[in-house]
């Protein structure tokens, strides 16, 4: 009786519901680009040769990793109001979330680019190519290939850390069902159908994923 109470409300909810999927998507599509220029973009100067710069950049990975997302995620919208800075709770989750995942995806590429034989970048120096040469055509490419592991695992804790983003009233998948739960008291049903959802949504990725990781494969590495 109480499955087709369930099963009755998830059908009536369904266009609500399906809106916040849409909602999960997009976020998740948003911050895992966002979060992946960015920390491109830390990772260059988390290696430049300023050492007051690279400290810097290193600082931000430190902070960014070490607080808690839903602190950030809080902080931003709860607290900034009290500055008379209001935002969405879109703009707050890609700007909360591309600042933790940035860092995140930094700390990746280094851990890579601790990889890469010195040689090579000697190599790069001796043919006369710059800083920004040699990062763009020697380091950069190979720091992604190498990283592809841990950036696509990324974007599965990207799709689903989105969840937290209901506790700043951005209607997403999460928060739908959780209306549908308050509505009816069918708490497991309705948890039980999320995970379900967002375990074909992870395979999804983890196909794509293991894809991407055989494309970029060298030759070598394939015996």
């Amino acid at each position: 009786m109480s499955d087709n109470v369930f099963i009755s409300d998830l059908t009536e909810q369904w266009p609500l519901i399906f809106d916040g999927l849409v909602k999960t998507l997009v976020l998740t599509l948003v911050i895992s680009i966002t979060g992946f220029l960015a920390g491109i973009l830390i990772f260059y100067f988390r290696r430049h040769k300023n050492w007051i710069v690279a400290k810097l950049t290193a600082g931000y990975i430190s902070f960014f990793i070490g607080m808690p997302l839903i602190v950030l995620l809080f902080l931003m919208y709860y607290g900034l109001p009290q500055w008379g800075v209001r935002l969405s709770p879109f703009t707050v989750a890609v700007i909360g979330f591309t600042c933790n995942v940035g860092a995140y995806n930094a700390a990746y590429m280094m851990s890579a680019y601790n990889g890469i034989d010195p040689q090579e970048l000697e190599a790069a120096v001796a043919q006369g190519l710059g800083e920004g040469q040699t990062f763009r055509y020697i380091i950069l490419p190979q720091v992604l290939r190498l990283s592809v592991p841990a950036l696509t695992n990324q974007v599965i804790k990207n799709l689903k850390d989105t969840s937290l983003a209901f506790l700043i009233q951005y209607t997403e998948f999460f928060a739908r069902v959780q209306e549908v739960a308050s509505g009816n008291f069918q708490f497991f049903n309705a948890y039980a159908f999320a995970a379900l959802v967002y375990l074909a949504l992870v395979s999804v990725i983890v196909i794509a994923a293991r894809i991407l990781e055989r494309c970029t494969r060298l030759p070598e590495e394939a015996r």
